[in-house]
Order: structure tokens, then C-alpha cells, then sequence
């Protein structure tokens, strides 16, 4: 079976062709420059930068596979959950192309493309722990199978990626704030501060992470903005990060040993498992455990068309194919 899937969520306008044998032979990602003239992302402006480049990259993926529609069995298209203009578009794109080539669309839901993109390049052992850090997402699943997903524990306020923009804007550093502080934090001492863990000691699997931006922000009106200071800062922030993920996924594994659910693959998905100093700092602590820690490749780690596909191959197409399926910003899975 040959997927042509499409990615159109947020910010990155991406498509993919794959077939059921794992072959990618076409996988591009565009990543839209001009939210960084405002420190975020613009919706209406991200909808727009989708209508300019999808068609342009439909056509560069195509070519360089060197298939065409008529080869296409399914289309497939991010329609859930997202900012709705940017889904409505790469959805829309893709209902027409199947309605063009007379094959069936499958709609595919976002989060559970990132909590099953490890399963493309893993041999998983469920149950399975998912912790999925994204810009729109902090959340912990137990998964019992492919279909079997639960929501353990969710952020009440900022997700993560959201965090680090935000407290990448307060030090200074470009758009996207991550990559950046991850950059500036190899030169800081970790140590240099103290920051809040804010629901850390809980007895709930939630995060809440506006506390630590204000307190950064605090930090910021206090010192001088210059680069020992953020080089520190950057460092103290992502050791805090760090704590309160682990903190989080052991809690997690406690309650669920109570409970006779044995853990035997902890997953990190999304766009900051990128972030190699906190992916380090949980497979560190899981080294000497029978837990094994499992990543997506590279290319299904931020959002992407590949993991859009694979999750569409991964269905039934015929009890999943849904041409009259809306775009919903707040699609659930099951």
C-alpha cells in the first residue's frame, strides 16, 4: 500500500509518501520563517505560509519519488488536534487530491501519529509509557497496544515546547526558544540557580509549568541580560525541566507497579525529544533498570508527514477511510 500523507497541524507544512514495507520515498518538511519576526506562531499567518508552499511541495515530493497520483492507493491528512486554518487546509488539499484520483482519505489524529511514531523503528513491549513533549502538548500515555490508548497525566497550563519559546524570548534568543537554550545551556552552569518544580510533589501525573516561566522572568528583571547570565540560566532551566519530567514518569511507573502494570518501554516523543541534554538525563537514570528508553527517528520527532503515513498504514483503510471527516482542534483519540 502507497500513503501519500500530508502534515499540517501548526507550523510545519510537511508531506510524505510511504509504502507498508517501510520505504519512504519521499519525506519533506517546510518550516514556516515568519513567525520568528513575532516570537511565535501567528494562525491566520501560518494558514497562508500552508496555501504557498503545500502545492510546491507536493510536486517536489512526486517528483522525487517518482511515482504520481494515479500510484497512490490513500491519502491521508492531519485533522485533529491542531490550530483549525492550518488543518482545514492540509486536510481539504488531501480530500481533493483523493476525490481526484478516486482513492479513499483517512483522516489521521496528530497525537496518536507522535505516540506511535516509535513503533516505525522499535520493537515495542507493552505496556509502553509514552511521555509526549511537544509546543501544544505535555502529556503522559499508557499504551496496552496500538489501540489501546489512556491519558495518564496532562499539563494544566503552558506545554513545554510553549515553555521554552517563551523563556527563550525572555533571555533573548530567537524563535524557535529551544534549540537555543539548548545551545547557550553547554557553555552554564546548571547549578546557578534555583528554579520552582511546580507540581512535582502532587500526588498527580499533571504538569504545570507557568510558575517556572514567571520565575525566570523574575530572574530577568534582576540581572543584566548578558551571556554568562543566560549561558546560567539556560542551564538551571532545562536541569529544572529535566526534574520535573523525571520526577513525573517515576511517580507514573509507582502508581502504576500498585496497580501490577509492569513498564517495560518508556517512549519520548514529540518535537523536544530533540533536546539531547533531557533525553540523556532520563535514559541516564533508566540505564541500570529492565525499562528500556525508545525514541522515533529523527525525521518523526517534530511534526512531520512520515508519522502521519505510518500511522494511516498501521489502519484499517476501509473501516477508517472518512472523506466527510471534519477538521477538529480538539480531536481525541478513540
Amino acid at each position: 500500500m502507497l500513503v501519500f500523507a500530508i502534515e499540517t497541524s501548526c507550523d510545519e507544512t510537511s508531506v510524505c509518501i510511504m509504502d507498508s514495507d517501510k520505504n519512504i520515498y519521499s519525506h519533506i518538511i517546510f518550516s514556516q520563517e515568519i513567525h520568528k519576526i513575532h516570537g511565535g506562531v501567528v494562525p491566520e499567518l501560518a494558514s497562508r505560509a500552508h496555501l504557498e508552499i503545500l502545492q510546491k511541495i507536493t510536486i517536489q515530493a512526486l517528483k522525487k519519488s517518482g511515482k504520481t497520483f494515479s500510484d497512490i492507493d490513500v491519502f491521508a491528512a492531519t485533522c485533529g488536534p491542531g490550530l483549525i486554518g492550518p488543518l482545514l487546509i492540509g486536510s481539504t488539499f488531501a480530500k481533493s487530491l483523493a476525490i481526484g484520483s478516486n482513492k479513499p482519505f483517512v483522516p489521521i489524529n496528530h497525537i496518536e501519529s507522535h505516540l506511535l511514531s516509535p513503533t516505525f523503528n522499535n520493537e515495542f513491549r507493552y505496556p509502553n509509557l509514552c511521555l509526549l513533549l511537544t509546543g501544544g502538548h505535555t502529556e503522559i500515555y499508557l499504551l496496552d497496544s496500538k489501540e489501546k490508548i489512556k491519558l495518564l497525566g496532562e499539563t494544566l497550563d503552558d506545554a513545554i515546547g510553549e515553555t521554552f519559546d517563551k523563556v527563550g524570548k525572555l533571555l533573548g534568543l530567537k524563535y524557535p526558544g529551544g534549540p537555543e537554550i539548548e545551545k547557550n545551556a553547554l557553555d552554564g552552569n546548571e547549578l546557578a540557580y534555583t528554579l520552582p518544580t511546580p507540581m512535582l510533589n502532587e500526588d498527580n501525573l499533571n504538569f504545570s509549568f507557568s510558575g517556572l516561566k514567571t520565575a525566570v522572568n523574575q530572574l530577568v528583571k534582576k540581572n543584566n541580560l548578558n551571556e554568562k547570565f543566560v549561558s546560567d540560566l539556560s542551564a538551571s532551566f532545562q536541569l529544572c525541566v529535566s526534574k520535573i519530567l523525571l520526577g513525573k514518569i517515576k511517580k507514573t511507573i509507582k502508581k502504576l507497579d500498585e496497580k501490577s502494570k509492569k513498564i517495560h518501554t518508556i517512549s519520548v516523543v514529540g518535537g523536544v525529544s530533540n533536546n539531547k541534554y533531557i533525553c540523556e538525563k532520563i535514559k541516564n537514570y533508566f540505564k541500570k533498570t529492565h525499562i528500556e528508553i525508545i525514541f522515533p527517528i529523527k525525521d518523526m520527532m517534530s511534526d512531520n508527514a512520515a508519522m502521519i503515513a505510518w500511522n494511516c498504514i498501521n489502519k484499517n483503510t476501509k473501516s477508517h477511510q472518512d472523506l466527510f471527516f471534519n477538521a477538529n482542534p480538539r480531536l481525541k483519540i478513540n
